[in-house]
């Protein structure tokens, strides 16, 4: 157990390995209550909510969530967050847990007409992923699942217990996270446990968390992305939809696109022995170019891998660069991402 945001969170339970294997093959279910709730609701709450982030709910279909970047005033990331719409009159945000405050802060700032409300004290998230999790789910709950696609979401009662259930992760693989009233939390847990012990579900912490999210090239904030990086140099410039109007932050992000993008997120896989961490330097022969923000030895694709920023010009895929990995220069060589396919 570690503190988290100050939350107290489990790095592992059986071991990150273990966990992860069984993510990828069976299910894993992870406690992620620490990740915060903020809700817009009322006349005029789809137009505040989608002028703060990048991608656009106006597009959304109700019962759609889609995945932004709510953005400071320079283009970069206050945070990365999931914006689920209930309705042109209800939209609900699931934001980073070390960001709850900051981000309630800034939406209430830079919102004209309707202010959030800070729910994140209202809901428990358990997240269910894997292979196996939908039929595990489906035993438990009398919503049909199979109608519910990709980064779309219903409401209903699982194990007796009333959730927004929602096709989304942060794993690469199928599943949902569920979320509910932080009273049933625990029954919910231990039903959906029970439900699928015999299958393979296992409980799953942060680490293995980690390595799943990394293998996919998924963000994370605080390492890949934060409030000096945009989504144009982090590879994500497909959650910007430039046709849907003004937000906050598309000044900034334009100038940038129009002058050129001068560093890039990528991903790269070690050519000799050695694993990549968080804050280790990536350059070339005698010459620092960036760090490494995220890195791991991934248990499903059995390599090394990591995520940096480099200069765009050391971003094409074949691209040699080097890893200081405590003093010692280890090659390395971007590759096409995810890791995992």
């Amino acid at each position: 157990m570690v503190d988290f945001a100050g939350w107290d969170m489990p790095v592992q339970y059986a071991g990150v390995v273990a966990e992860h294997e069984a993510v990828r093959t069976a299910g894993g279910l992870f406690d992620v209550s620490h990740m915060g709730e903020i809700e817009f609701r009322g006349d005029g709450a789809l137009e505040s909510a989608n002028a703060l982030i990048t991608n656009d709910l106006g597009r959304a279909a109700d019962g759609q969530a889609v995945y932004a970047g709510l953005l400071n005033h320079q283009g970069g990331f206050v945070d990365d967050v999931v914006a689920y719409r209930f309705s042109p009159e209800h939209i609900l945000f699931c934001v980073n847990a070390s960001n709850r405050e900051k981000d309630f802060a800034w939406m209430s700032e830079n919102t004209p007409r309707v202010k959030p409300v800070n729910r994140s004290d209202d809901f428990a998230q358990l997240a269910i992923q894997g292979p196996k999790a939908a039929s595990i789910l489906q035993t438990l709950t009398d919503l049909p699942l199979e109608r519910i696609g990709t980064y779309r979401f219903r409401e209903g009662t699982v194990a007796g217990v009333p959730c927004i259930v929602s096709r989304t992760g942060y794993t690469g693989e199928d599943g949902f996270e569920l979320y509910c009233p932080p009273e049933r939390a625990e029954h919910l847990w231990n039903a959906l446990l029970e439900a699928g012990r015999p299958v393979g579900l296992v409980p799953a912490g942060l680490g293995a968390r980690d390595t799943l999210r990394t293998e996919m090239k998924y963000a994370l904030y605080g390492n890949d992305i934060d409030d000096a990086h945009t989504p144009l140099e982090a590879g994500l410039g497909w959650i910007v939809k430039w046709d849907k109007g003004e937000f906050v932050g598309r000044p900034a992000l334009a100038a940038q696109k129009s002058a050129g993008v001068q560093r890039k997120l990528v991903g790269f896989e070690m050519r000799e022995p050695g694993i990549p961490r968080h804050g280790y330097a990536i350059g070339k022969p005698g010459q620092p170019v960036g760090e490494v923000t995220s890195g791991t030895q991934g248990p499903t694709v059995k390599k090394a891998i990591g995520i940096g920023y480099v200069p765009a010009a050391l971003a094409a895929e074949g691209t040699p660069l080097e890893i200081d990995i405590r003093g010692r220069a280890v090659r390395a060589e971007v590759v096409k991402t995810p890791f995992k396919r």
